[in-house]
């Protein structure tokens, strides 16, 4: 019965003896080995093979562990070295481990040692390509989708605005997308590799929010029993996202305006003061202008924070973009729970272009997992699926009993080819009107069956 190999291991050593002692132990342990006697052959090597280890000789005539590690590492900085030294390079082992070497072993060689240290370089391997395929993941679920040329100015905007320290204060309606944005703003800034600390205001109250933000001491109010750090020491150095900006009280306004000016605040209870380096991007969707009129927002905050204003365009506004958001959510969704990717039926999608979307693109990723969790086939089809929202119109509002007539029977025209999969023929029987004269009703009403 075959052996499955567990790893790819080169060895370079210039003693036969070493090379021959551990090809055999490492065979038996189910490990595929490469060796290469020198250090030119074991760059040439490397680039033919793509090992998972090194196990790597200090000295070597010719080109040299050292020089053989750098070689290595050009290739492949994440290539994991484990340097083999005598007892008289200890010190060019650790200076190898300055260049990049995971660890050392020493001559004479403990096979039990080397197949434990084996073992740990390949478990920490396995860490790494698990948090990058993590970070992947996590950055493909904040990734902006579409086409439409009000997403390319978008991303256009994001662009220009990541790289500045300025302020970003980010318009739109509920479900747009606001986050998405934030997030793209800190992943394209020199603070990537630092924080990215997210406070949605609406949602702590108010009585909460100031420890929120600001941390507070042990005692300083009932159940504060330890220390705690606020959001905006969590952020240093990195990027405060203050979604639901509009939503925060006069109060807590006051104060965050006082850290933007100083860049430095006090915990609630305490008296230090605690200096902080952090880039402020806030997010609304309500109209500040109109706030300020009601004396429910300070001018002064919404001059500091509105430095570059960015607006996220709502999905009705790109609906040429949703054929595109679906394929993403089905794709996405067949990964999170393990199932085949489904597509859905061009009359699911007709219906899907038809709807405006209240909730935004948060809505229309919410109804395709509902369509996949509910629907088994392959196709998801509009008739096997929780019907959308029923459109409605306020048909008070109308100025004429013809324009609330045409509005009306467009909508209910509508409601009825989505449940009869498009078929005029089938929707006109129901309807109990010739064929001919529903033509000529889609016609005149503006629908779009194909």
């Amino acid at each position: 019965m075959a052996r499955s190999t567990k790893a790819n291991i080169l060895i370079v050593d210039d003693e036969e003896s070493i090379l021959e002692t551990l090809t055999g132990i490492l065979e038996d342990e189910g490990y595929q080995v490469i060796t290469a006697s020198s250090g030119e052959s074991a760059v040439m090597k490397f680039s033919e093979t793509s090992p998972d280890i090194v196990l790597l000789d200090v000295w070597m005539p010719g080109m040299d562990g050292i020089e053989t590690l750098k070689r290595l590492r050009e290739k492949n900085k994440n290539i994991c070295v484990i340097m083999i030294s005598g007892h008289s390079n200890i010190d060019t082992a650790v200076h190898a481990i300055k260049h990049g070497a995971y660890d050392f072993l020493e001559k004479p060689l403990s096979l039990d040692k080397v197949l434990i240290l084996i073992s740990r370089a390949l478990e920490k391997q396995r860490l790494e390509n698990e948090n990058i395929a993590l970070r992947q993941s996590i950055s493909q679920q904040w990734e902006i989708v579409g086409e439409n040329h009000k997403i390319i100015e978008l991303r256009d905007k994001i662009t220009k605005a990541a790289i500045s320290r300025g302020r970003v204060l980010i318009f739109g309606e509920s479900g747009s997308g606001k986050e998405l944005v934030a997030r793209a703003l800190h992943d394209e800034s020199t603070r990537k590799n630092r924080s990215f600390i997210e406070v949605n205001c609406a949602a702590i109250p108010q009585e909460l929010i100031e420890s929120e933000l600001f941390g507070h001491e042990k005692g300083s109010f009932t159940g504060a029993f330890e220390s705690k750090k606020g959001k905006f020491e969590l952020a240093h150095e990195g990027t405060l996202f203050l979604d639901e900006i509009g939503d925060m009280s006069l109060v807590t306004q006051a104060k965050v305006l006082r850290i933007i000016e100083t860049q430095e605040f006090q915990r609630v209870g305490g008296s230090k003061k605690i200096k902080v380096d952090v880039r402020i991007i806030a997010a609304t969707n309500k109209d500040l202008d109109e706030e300020i009129q009601k004396g429910n927002f300070r001018e002064d905050l919404y001059f500091r924070l509105n430095v570059i204003p960015i607006y996220v365009p709502s999905l009705r506004e790109r609906k040429s973009d949703i054929p595109l958001l679906v394929e993403y959510f089905l794709k996405n969704l067949a990964g999170q729970y393990g199932q085949k990717k489904r597509r859905v039926s061009r009359a699911t999608l007709r219906a899907l272009m038809e709807y405006d979307w209240p909730g935004n693109v948060r809505e229309l990723k919410n109804a395709i997992e509902r369509f996949v969790i509910m629907n088994p086939d392959e196709v998801i089809d509009i008739k096997e699926v929780q019907p959308l929202r029923a459109i409605k119109s306020d048909y008070i509002s109308f100025k004429t009993l013809r324009d609330a007539r045409e509005q009306f029977e467009k909508n209910f025209i509508l409601k009825k080819l989505q449940e009869n999969n498009w078929n005029v023929s089938r929707t006109a029987e129901e309807l109990e009107i010739e064929r001919s004269n529903l033509h000529r009703k889609i016609k005149s009403l503006g629908i779009e069956t194909s």
